[in-house]
């Protein structure tokens, strides 16, 4: 599979007056067409930094170093502008919080036409109909009452869905999906699962998904990167990550997972005591 996303030696520095407090040193991976990475690791651990610093999302108090080839195409150092633009058309964005990408004063029609009039050529007419045709793709019922429809009268997971649905739209070479099950309840969760393995199988898109859930990354990803204080203690093929992980908080991680489970199939299956 050919290489979409090439980075190397990705460090990035926290600036406070004079002193560099680092955040992320040395990570390397790479993601392919048709792939999915997964980066695995608690809150705090630089996976979702380490995107942030590739797609040009942090401010000047950051120091960025490394190398990030997309598509060939060196994108640490790229103007804003350009940055901005591959964004939103060959470098898809789907975020933790749906709610917080919406503004809450437009209707979800209006914000789909706004983003589709900046990276389309379609008219006005054309941005319409695709909307629809995103909206029904996701699986959206009543597609032209959503479209009137504000965000906060949409569910986390239907906002999710419309997230994913404008990001395919665009036909994007890369998906950054970052903790985009966390903020939904369980149900919402599978169905948004479904459509990110519908997007894996089509194989035209390459993935890199973050999670602090190992349960789900053993759903979709091929490749596994585990963080751990700003950088990367195992990464390899997830099975293998699974079944052999040789590093010791990559096993915690395991150890974690499997006790939940475990605790969950008993509370499911105890039977309830018979009164005598």
């Amino acid at each position: 599979m050919t290489a979409v996303l090439e980075v190397r030696d990705l460090t990035v520095r926290f600036r406070n007056g004079k002193r560099l407090t680092s955040l992320v040193e040395g990570v390397s991976f790479t993601v392919r067409r048709g792939g999915c990475l997964g980066i695995l690791g608690e809150s705090g651990s630089g996976k979702s930094m380490s995107c942030k610093a590739v797609l040009g999302l942090l401010d000047d108090n950051f120091q960025v170093e490394g190398s990030a080839l997309f598509e060939g195409r060196q994108l640490l150092g790229e103007h804003p502008e350009v940055l901005r633009r591959l964004r939103g058309g060959r470098i898809g964005v789907v975020l933790q919080n749906p709610m917080s990408c919406f503004d809450p004063l437009y209707r979800i029609g209006e914000q789909m036409a706004e983003t589709l009039a900046e990276h389309t050529r379609l008219s006005r007419n054309g941005i319409r109909k695709k909307s629809l045709e995103l909206l029904d793709l996701m699986r959206i019922r009543s597609p032209e009452d959503v479209l009137r429809k504000y965000p906060h009268q949409l569910s986390g997971g239907m906002l999710q869905r419309v997230m994913i649905g404008l990001a395919l739209s665009l036909r994007p070479a890369l998906i950054i999906a970052d903790e985009p099950t966390t903020a939904i309840d369980s149900i919402s969760q599978y169905s948004i699962m479904q459509e990110f393995l519908r997007i894996k199988q089509a194989g035209e898109t390459a993935l890199i998904f973050i999670s602090h859930d190992l349960g789900v990354l053993s759903l979709i990803a091929d490749e596994v990167m585990v963080m751990h204080g700003g950088t990367a203690v195992e990464s390899g093929p997830a099975a293998r990550i699974f079944a052999e992980a040789q590093d010791a908080y990559t096993r915690h991680l395991i150890r974690q997972h499997k006790a939940v489970m475990s605790r969950f199939l008993s509370a499911i299956h105890q039977r309830p005591e018979v009164a005598a």
